[in-house]
């Protein structure tokens, strides 16, 4: 591994959130408690100094019980939060498949999503207008595409969602879930696609319930507990010791 470039370096990332502990009524009501800071909080420790790298190419799975900081650690990775201590270093374009359609505008056609999330994903509308008709006929929409978003379901969202975010051949893919989107059909065309994408040497960090998931695509494996880092190392062996706490 270590010969292999490394694609993602997290280093001693920690993220601290404020619980607020009591009721205010009003916004005016928060901001005067804020100012005159009589606002009670505690700090709850959703991340605590985690490290670790990636190489290029390699999948890294991600296990940890619910609310163990598993999508906390991804959206930090895919820089949709910003940790409260410690860096990340992504090498090469990312699509995040987090959150699949939390760029879009609800106002706004499928269409027109498609040029709005591509900007966000940093790339150009001559770009978007090639990988449009792939985009469309992908994520099966149909006339559907020329519809406000505010009229789609969530499961038509999810998949114009991954449509855009697959659309190009990322060097890094941030997985949350996302295999769950859509009917069974759906579900196999997201997993064909996945495999083409790492057959091309993508590097992918990879988060999921389904240990099955796990351990047929992760070459190594991060055990994420109550923020802490509990182990990483080779999939089958992590899995063993996660299943023995369960």
């Amino acid at each position: 591994m270590h010969s292999k470039k490394i694609v993602i370096d997290v280093s001693n990332v920690s993220m601290t959130y404020r619980l607020y502990q009591e009721k205010v009524d009003s916004i005016k009501e928060y901001f005067v408690k804020l100012v005159k800071q009589e606002l009670q909080f505690k700090e709850h420790n959703a991340l605590n100094n985690i490290s670790f790298q990636v190489a290029q190419g390699e999948i890294m799975g991600v296990v940890g019980l619910n609310g163990a900081g598993k999508s906390t650690l991804l959206k930090i990775v895919a820089g949709i939060l910003k940790p409260s201590s410690g860096s990340i270093n992504v090498n090469g374009n990312m699509a995040p498949l987090i959150e699949l359609g939390a760029g879009f505008d609800e106002h706004l056609t499928g269409r027109e999503n498609i040029y709005l999330n591509g900007s966000l994903l940093g790339h150009s509308n001559k770009f978007m207008r090639a990988m449009e008709p792939d985009i469309i006929g992908f994520a099966e929409l149909g006339h559907f595409i020329d519809v406000p978003i505010k009229n789609y379901s969530s499961g038509m969202k999810a998949r114009l969602g991954f449509s855009i975010a697959t659309c190009t051949k990322p060097n890094v893919l941030i997985v949350d879930e996302v295999l769950s989107v859509g009917d069974f059909k759906f579900q196999q065309k997201c997993q064909a696609r996945m495999k083409e994408l790492l057959e091309g040497g993508t590097t992918v960090l990879f988060v999921s319930h389904s240990l099955g998931e796990i351990e047929k695509i992760c070459d190594r494996t991060i055990w994420i507990d109550k923020g802490q880092l509990k182990m990483i190392g080779e999939t089958a062996h992590v899995l063993n010791k996660f299943k023995d706490q369960e």
